[in-house]
């Protein structure tokens, strides 16, 4: 019960908001990059392995970058039972890496989708996406306010 934030390094952090688990921006991976051999490497290693993080009712994107959305994290994340909150445009990417479409909740700015008695609004926010050099600004990129029955965070 309540609100916890645990920050789990760069832009991952796991929200436990009036007994729900809420997971923004999970990178595990050990790069940030296209390439497993090549681009940024973690500086820390995760505080907990992934396997181990329990159950999560839902991730939240706020954008393309490799540093937000990782490739091997979603596909581990796939074969769960949570649900995925992104922008606009972001949700093609997680269906190409195995996440049902049905688990999808894509928001425009401004949407706001309920999920496990939590709400999750979409909200403005300034920021270039892109996941190369050809595909810049094809999606949204949003900050999110979320909303449980006693405590909000965003």
């Amino acid at each position: 019960t309540g609100l916890r934030l645990t920050w789990m390094g760069h832009s991952s952090v796991l929200a436990e908001i009036d007994g729900r688990r809420v997971l923004f921006d999970p990178v595990w991976g050990d790069r940030c990059s296209p390439f497993p051999f090549a681009g940024p490497k973690r500086l820390h290693p995760v505080p907990v392995p992934l396997a181990t993080l329990g159950s999560v009712d839902v991730v939240v994107i706020s954008h393309d970058h490799y540093d937000h959305l990782d490739l091997p994290t979603i596909r581990a994340l796939a074969g769960t039972d949570t649900v995925f909150a992104v922008p606009l445009g972001v949700g093609a990417h997680l269906e190409r890496w195995g996440v049902a479409p049905d688990r999808l909740r894509e928001l425009d700015w401004n949407e706001t989708a309920q999920v496990n008695g939590i709400s999750l609004t979409a909200t403005p926010a300034r920021h270039f996406c892109g996941r190369g050099l050809r595909n810049n600004q094809h999606t949204l990129w949003a900050s999110w306010a979320v909303t449980g029955p006693y405590h909000r965070c965003g």
